[in-house]
C-alpha cells in the first residue's frame, strides 16, 4: 500500500491539470503559431512558466486504484499487475480469463 501522501499529493495533481488545461493550451497554441511575434510568443512562455508547476500533464502519475502502488499499472484497468493477478484469478475482472494452451 502506498503511502496516503504520495497518493492526495497526485489526486491534488489531477485537480491542477483539469483546473489550469485550457489555460496552458490556449498558451502553447500562441506559442507554436507561426503567425505570432517575438514578442507576444516571450510573453506567453513568460505567462506559461508562472502557472504551477503541477499543472503539467506529465506530472500526473498512473497510479492502481486499490493499492496506489505506482509501477507496473495497467492504463485500461487502472490496476497494478499485482492486484490486477489477484482480482483477474478470483474472476471479479469480467472478460479476463486466465489463457491456458
Amino acid at each position: 500500500m502506498a503511502k496516503k501522501s504520495k497518493i492526495n499529493k497526485n489526486n491534488l495533481r489531477k485537480k491542477l491539470v483539469a483546473k489550469y488545461a485550457a489555460r496552458r493550451m490556449e498558451l502553447k497554441k500562441l506559442i507554436k503559431s507561426p503567425n505570432t511575434g517575438s514578442e507576444a510568443r516571450a510573453e506567453a512562455q513568460l505567462k506559461l512558466d508562472k502557472l504551477p508547476r503541477d499543472s503539467s500533464p506529465s506530472r500526473v502519475v498512473n497510479r492502481c486504484m486499490v493499492t496506489g502502488r505506482p509501477r507496473g499499472t495497467l492504463r485500461y484497468f487502472q490496476l497494478s499487475r499485482i492486484t490486477f493477478r489477484e482480482k483477474a484469478l478470483q474472476g471479479e475482472l469480467t472478460g479476463v480469463t486466465k489463457s491456458s494452451w
